[in-house]
């Protein structure tokens, strides 16, 4: 696994890893912990683009890491706009990167 993965929380003291599971991501095979948010399983993997923007095809990624914005939302397991900061990582996901709206809309 990557070294940009979270191995001691500076705050909370018993930080707790799921076991290991697979997913899959951009068509590629990934790893990462059950129940881990997937924002932080791809961010483990050195990813930070999530989605590009509908009007000007902007990257976008991680912001609030709290699920108030919409800046981490991608397409998972073929649902849209999901936000990736708050949603645990589940064996077998299939996490897309998200262009504009919907599924492979403006790529």
């Amino acid at each position: 696994m990557s070294t940009l993965r979270i191995e001691k929380h500076p705050i909370i003291e018993e930080y707790y890893k799921g076991p290991l599971v697979h997913f899959r991501y951009d068509g590629k095979d990934a790893e990462g912990y059950a129940g881990e948010s997937v924002a932080a399983a791809l961010r483990a993997m050195g990813v930070r683009i999530h989605r590009y923007t509908t009007k000007e095809h902007r990257p976008r990624g991680v912001f609030c890491a709290i699920g108030r914005c919409t800046d981490c939302v991608m397409v998972v397991n073929g649902i849209p706009n999901v936000r990736t900061c708050i949603t645990p990582l589940e064996e077998g996901m299939i996490v897309q990167t998200q262009y504009g709206l919907e599924v492979g809309e403006g790529k």
